[in-house]
């Protein structure tokens, strides 16, 4: 069977449970997202399970038709999903993407999560053409590890952390979203399963030696996100930095523009080497909070330095207006 297949929606109207499936949201080569109301008209969103690469479904039958050679791990993957929804219906904090219900129907399984108005970080990032304030990136990421902390002391990891899956609401605060890499986490049997992740937001370990995955490989996943907010664009993947690496480190790209801190900050989040990058999220939000230094310091020149310092005045006096 081919890894990308067309694989139909559920019609709008479709009732699901309690649940009346309004339009698609979005769609990938791993599930649905449908926009649906509760019975007392409330907006939620439902995530079906359903990756294209081991089931397909027409359009004229509600259950996808898997082919015998792929049933298992189907299967495998399904349980892996609902599991997901069990650990996180139980995580309830306001920079995490708050599950409501999860149930079987159709020979797969839903996961249904609060609805939020607002937009993904990519889509924030293309709006602005990259050019975001520091004070805003500082203060965005900030929210957002508290969420990721969260996460980790469940004993979970992300590991499909970028700007597609970072959604900022309308009021400002950011949410982590789409945790379907996480289902690999779960149980050592997770290496079933093919692997998830984003090139240019991957780490290294992503890709080889995934015995080495851990908190860190979030963090090189945050730093990658960041950098993305002052490039545009995804940095290069991190398989191929490995043969040769062509990333521009921040703090050579941007000096002038950001402090040098911040520079420091997300170049030490993006080191190659697992055990060079921040250790824990508390070591990176401390960072970026300038409670400390980064722990890989770029060597910059003493003119560097004072528009370092200048720029950290400027910035706190930004802050200082935002928070009246």
């Amino acid at each position: 069977m081919s890894t990308q297949q067309a694989n139909q929606p559920l019609p709008e109207g479709t009732r699901l449970e309690n649940y009346r499936i309004l339009r698609v949201l979005s769609s990938g080569g791993f599930s649905f997202v449908y926009l649906a109301h509760d019975e007392q008209e409330t907006p939620v969103a439902i995530k079906e399970y359903l990756p294209a690469s081991l089931a397909l479904r027409t359009g004229t039958d509600a259950a996808p038709a898997v082919p015998e050679a792929n049933q298992a791990i189907f299967r495998y993957g399904m349980k892996c999903f609902f599991e997901e929804g069990r650990a996180l219906a139980t995580l309830s904090h306001p920079n995490v993407v708050r599950v409501l219900n999860f149930f079987r129907a159709n020979e797969t399984v839903y996961m249904v999560m609060r609805y939020e108005r607002g937009r993904t970080l990519q889509e924030h990032i293309h709006a602005r053409s990259g050019a975001l304030r520091e004070s805003w990136i500082r203060r965005t990421f900030t929210q957002l590890l508290h969420g990721l902390r969260e996460v980790h002391a469940r004993k979970l990891l992300h590991l499909d952390i970028k700007p597609g899956n970072i959604y900022v609401r309308n009021d400002g605060s950011p949410l982590l979203i789409d945790f379907g890499a996480a289902r690999q986490t779960l149980t050592a049997e997770g290496t079933k399963l093919p692997p998830m992740y984003t090139p240019g937001f991957a780490s290294p370990e992503h890709y080889a030696n995934r015995e080495n995955l851990g908190p860190w490989s979030d963090m090189y996943s945050v730093g990658a996100a960041m950098y993305a907010c002052l490039s545009g664009d995804a940095p290069q993947p991190a398989d191929q930095r490995l043969a040769q690496d062509k990333v521009e480190p921040a703090r050579k790209a941007w000096s002038g523009k950001y402090t040098n801190q911040l520079l420091d900050t997300i170049d030490w989040c993006m080191r190659l080497d697992h055990l060079e990058r921040p250790q824990s999220v508390l070591a990176l939000q401390k960072a970026l909070m300038g409670h400390t230094e980064p722990g890989h310091k770029g060597e910059g020149p003493l003119m560097d330095q004072l528009k370092d310092l200048l720029a950290r005045f400027k910035r706190r006096s930004e802050g200082e207006v935002e928070e009246k």
